[in-house]
């Protein structure tokens, strides 16, 4: 499944590259520079991690990737699956480690925790292994009631299951 993505958030990279293009290219006295070049190709690399953003479940694992790398769950390990928002959690740390590739971040609620995400609003806490996962899929419901049906297959009930047919 794709992650939830935002045409705002699409828009506001495409006006960003647009700004790079005509102001820092424009002002440039020699044509665009190796600083717009470089401003062009980190914006697009930020799109493009946006955008390439997914979250697959087979048979084993839940697999959270970009085009930066993956992240894997195994399902065995898995103990808890909520609705979650950042927001809520109030993470610190992880830095410019969490806003490009994936990263570790700090709660206070939970401790640390690792995140591959698009929305930050809406998403899934998968509770396993060492450090729980922060995933935003694009339909969450959807996505947490056959992670659910998954996991059950191989634990029996969890702790927290908002996928679990009873919950709803």
């Amino acid at each position: 499944m794709r992650a939830s993505l935002s045409a705002t958030v699409v828009g506001v990279y495409v006006v960003l590259l647009l700004l790079i293009i005509v102001v820092v290219g424009a002002r440039s006295s020699i044509g665009f520079s190796w600083v717009t070049f470089l401003l062009i190709i980190v914006t697009l690399l930020f799109l493009v991690r946006y955008l390439s953003t997914s979250y697959v479940i087979d048979d084993t694992t839940l697999i959270a990737r970009t085009i930066f790398g993956r992240t894997r769950v195994d399902l065995q390990e898995v103990r808890a699956i909520e609705y979650a928002s950042l927001r809520d959690l109030a993470p610190t740390g992880g830095g410019i480690a969490g806003w490009i590739w994936r990263g570790k971040l700090y709660s206070q609620t939970i401790g640390e925790f690792e995140t591959v995400y698009t929305d930050p609003g809406s998403g899934v806490l998968v509770t396993a292994g060492a450090y729980p996962l922060y995933i935003s899929p694009r339909r969450p419901r959807e996505f947490a009631r056959e992670l659910s049906r998954r996991v059950r297959s191989y634990t029996g009930p969890l702790l927290k299951d908002v996928g679990h047919p009873s919950a709803s």
